[in-house]
């Protein structure tokens, strides 16, 4: 004779009980998931960033390194080893119409455009039959949208330094856009509103006509009597530096070289350009008169 055993059922509220713990324990799992995947997520944007930094680090020194070979006449590309490599590429400055230099130019700070040539020392020379042969500039300086009446307006001073004769001469002028300041200081209202050069503006500009300044022109490109150099000094903008650019109707000679070092570490890449003109006097000559072996005229 078989026995049946008796089914033991468990009560309803133990059963829910149950379901509930269950429930917390998944909950509990998935935030500790979340939180256990999103510490592991930004260690690995951590490392990233970090190691980006120090390959755009190492690039940005390695292009620097570029530069001042190039700056020294060691120019080349190089292999810095750990993946980092150099890549230098000097190009010639000027032969066009027109003069736009990098970067910008604070009060007192003087843009010099060779109108003679260089031989391959960097000594004045006009054997090569490029040296300048115009008569007039256009010269642009100012920041585009640059309120012509502000206090830190910048005017701008051209210098036309020229040899006649065994003399070495000067010839200025001197341009404000403030009416104000033109009441004392005598300057000429410029007469280009909205200038461009090279497809870039700028706000204020003028026509330097030698003859106007008694400078007498070059006769050809192999004579180096004739003017020597324009020197382009903004004055009055103490706090914020402007762009200047020349144009002229013909070419300018070579007005120095372009240096442009591009720098590669890993995944990272920087590139620094820097423009390296032909040697002139410094600013500070412009404010000083000096002669040597000679009397001074008037």
């Amino acid at each position: 004779m078989s026995s049946v055993r008796p089914t033991t059922q468990l009560p309803n509220s133990l059963i829910a009980q149950t379901g509930q713990a269950l429930v917390i324990i998944l909950l509990v799992l998935a935030v500790a998931s979340t939180v256990a995947l999103s510490l592991i997520s930004r260690s690995i944007t951590d490392v990233a960033v970090t190691t980006r930094e120090k390959e755009s680090a190492r690039a940005f020194s390695a292009a620097e390194a570029g530069i001042e070979r190039a700056l020294i006449g060691q120019p080349g590309d190089l292999d810095l080893g750990s993946a980092t490599t150099v890549t230098v590429s000097v190009e010639g400055t000027g032969g066009t119409p027109n003069f736009t230099p990098l970067g910008k130019f604070a009060s007192g700070d003087a843009l010099n455009v060779w109108l003679v040539s260089h031989d391959d020392s960097g000594n004045l020379s006009c054997s090569d039959g490029k040296c300048f042969t115009g008569d007039t500039l256009k010269v642009c300086w100012g920041t585009a949208g640059t309120d012509p009446n502000g206090g830190l307006t910048p005017a701008a001073e051209v210098t036309i330094l020229y040899k006649e004769g065994s003399d070495y001469k000067v010839a200025r002028a001197a341009y404000d856009s403030n009416s104000s300041r033109r009441a004392s200081n005598n300057f000429t209202a410029p007469d280009i509103s909205g200038c461009t050069i090279d497809q870039q503006d700028y706000a204020f500009g003028a026509n330097i006509s030698f003859s106007s300044l008694n400078v007498t022109s070059r006769a050809n490109g192999n004579q180096i009597a004739g003017p020597q150099a324009a020197r382009v000094r903004l004055i009055y903008n103490i706090i914020l530096a402007h762009p200047v650019g020349v144009n002229a109707g013909v070419n300018f000679p070579m007005q120095g070289q372009t240096i442009t070092s591009e720098g590669k570490s890993g995944d990272a890449t920087r590139k620094i350009q820097v423009f390296e003109s032909y040697a002139d006097l410094p600013p500070v000559f412009d404010f000083a008169a000096f002669n040597y072996g000679g009397g001074l005229t008037k």
